[in-house]
Parts: structure tokens; C-alpha cells; sequence
């Protein structure tokens, strides 16, 4: 992370205004633990709109392929959005069911948050380099050793394991990769961010973002629901409006189905209401 993306984020703080409004209609339907919500503009970086707890380090769950993106890109390892395509291999994660086998190329690996694919790119990078790469961009703690005692290593690490960043260490990786600041090939950050899912976010937005969902997971390698972390990490626009934004929760109501999808549900039904009260605050 650049200084002087490091000392902007300092400077500027959103203003204090009256948020129980916005606060109402944004967390009343997730039952959560904590919450976070950061809006930020693009242009500058200034966070507009801040409320929740946005500096404990949890798991980045699939927002961290965004990063992997970038990082592969800049390696040469993925060289376009459909290049390399790779074939789902019996016995390797399929928990996303038939749209996690057959082909999968780089685009349909975050459309469809595929696992396999990021392990096999972590493999192909190695998780020396990743590890050293994410340090230097200033990604969370960086740690991708796993949990070799439950025979999970690195390429693991990123569910509910060893990496762990911030909502607002998402926000400054977001803000210097959109602004294409980041010690990587500028088109390495494009292309990365080209990757993202397209989302309707309503009234004219055009939302573009990673979810990132993950629950405990036990030593027998089954699921504890009782603790989720959903993410959903992105950008909008609208005209000449560009916003940053990052919002992430814990759940504790073991609810099934994905941490990530209801974040991304939830983001999407408010945007409207979220962009207006953010830009109200310039």
C-alpha cells in the first residue's frame, strides 16, 4: 500500500451526520454478530460512509480471489478472461455442484467463485510468492500457511484458515487497485478487475463485485454453521459517478446457504438507498 494512499485514508473520515436511518434500512435483515459497511469515492478515495466494526481481520473467503487475480495476471499465469481454461478433476472441490466441473476459464472462475481453480493457481504461483506479493501489497496478515494440523495447508488458507484482512484493508487494496496504484502491471489490475460479476444495483447503477462466504470449518472437514462470514466487495457507477464500496458481516444465526449470497442480496436491494446517503456526504 502506497503512503499516500495510507495517509489519505487517515485524513479523510466520513462526516458525522445522523446514520440511524441509513443503518436501519442496510443491517435490519441480516441477523449478524458485526457488521460493516464502507462507501468510498473513486475519484479520491475519501470514505463517504462508514458504520460497523471494519477493523477486526476475519477471512476474505472468495474476495480474496480478486487479489489472486491480480497477482496471477501479473505473473503471466492467467493471461485473459478465457485463458487458461481448466478441466475439473475427479476428487477436487466440488461444492458448487455441476457448475464447478467440466471447463472452467478465468471468468467463469469468479462468476462462479470456483475453488479448485484458485488452488490451482495458488499451486502454479506458489504459496511463497503469493504470500510475499500480498505482504508487499499490504492484504491482511498475508498468512497463507493453512492449518497443517487439521491437514489444510495453504491452499486453504484464504476459508476460514490463516489469512484474515479487514473490511478496511479490503477498502485500501480495492481503492489502489481501481486507481491502478499497486506495485503490479497496470493491465494485470485491469484485466483483474475486468473479472468481476456484473450486478444491477438499481435507479442506473451498474455494481461490480465479488462475495466471499465461508463458514467454520471442523476437523472431520465438515461445516460448523454456528459462525459465517459473508462478504461483498466491489465497485458502482452511474454517469460519471464511481463508488467504492466493501461491506462484510459475521452471522451467528446458523443459517444455511451462502454467507456471501445474502450480503451480495442484501447490498443490492439497498444500493439506492446506500449511494444516495454516501454521496450526501461529499
Amino acid at each position: 500500500m502506497t503512503e499516500a494512499v495510507r495517509g489519505a485514508a487517515r485524513a479523510w473520515r466520513p462526516r458525522v451526520w445522523p446514520l440511524l436511518a441509513v443503518c436501519a434500512l442496510i443491517f435490519a435483515p441480516l441477523r449478524a454478530e458485526a457488521d460493516c459497511l464502507l462507501v468510498a469515492d473513486a475519484a479520491d478515495g475519501r470514505v463517504l460512509l462508514e458504520t460497523g466494526t471494519c477493523d477486526e481481520r476475519v477471512t476474505p473467503a472468495s474476495t480474496f480471489k480478486l487479489a489472486l487475480a491480480a497477482i496471477a495476471f501479473d505473473a503471466g499465469v492467467l493471461k485473459g478472461a478465457h485463458d487458461p481454461m481448466m478441466t475439473y478433476r475427479e476428487g477436487e472441490i466440488a461444492w458448487g455442484g455441476d457448475k464447478w466441473r467440466g471447463d472452467i476459464d478465468p471468468e467463469a472462475w469468479l462468476e462462479r467463485s470456483v475453488v479448485w481453480y484458485s488452488q490451482r493457481l495458488v499451486r502454479a504461483l506458489t504459496p511463497e510468492r503469493v504470500s510475499r506479493t500480498l505482504r508487499a501489497l499490504g492484504y491482511g496478515n498475508a498468512d497463507l500457511s493453512g492449518d497443517p494440523d487439521a491437514g489444510r495447508g495453504p491452499e486453504w488458507s484464504w476459508i476460514a484458515s490463516s489469512l484474515k484482512i479487514s473490511a478496511s484493508e479490503q477498502m485500501a487494496f480495492l481503492r489502489e487497485l481501481d486507481a491502478g496504484t499497486l506495485d503490479l502491471d497496470p493491465a494485470a489490475m485491469s484485466q483483474a478487475l475486468a473479472l468481476l460479476p456484473a450486478y444491477d444495483g438499481g435507479e442506473g447503477w451498474r455494481v461490480k463485485a465479488k462475495t466471499g462466504g465461508a463458514f467454520r470449518l471442523r476437523p472431520d472437514g465438515g461445516v460448523d454453521r454456528s459462525r459465517g462470514w459473508g462478504w461483498f466487495v466491489g465497485r458502482a457507477e452511474k454517469g460519471a459517478e464511481r463508488l467504492l464500496f466493501v461491506r462484510q458481516v459475521i452471522e451467528t444465526n446458523g443459517a444455511r446457504g451462502s454467507p456471501g449470497r445474502r450480503v451480495r442480496d442484501d447490498v443490492l436491494a439497498r444500493w439506492p438507498v446506500i449511494a444516495r446517503e454516501a454521496l450526501a456526504a461529499r
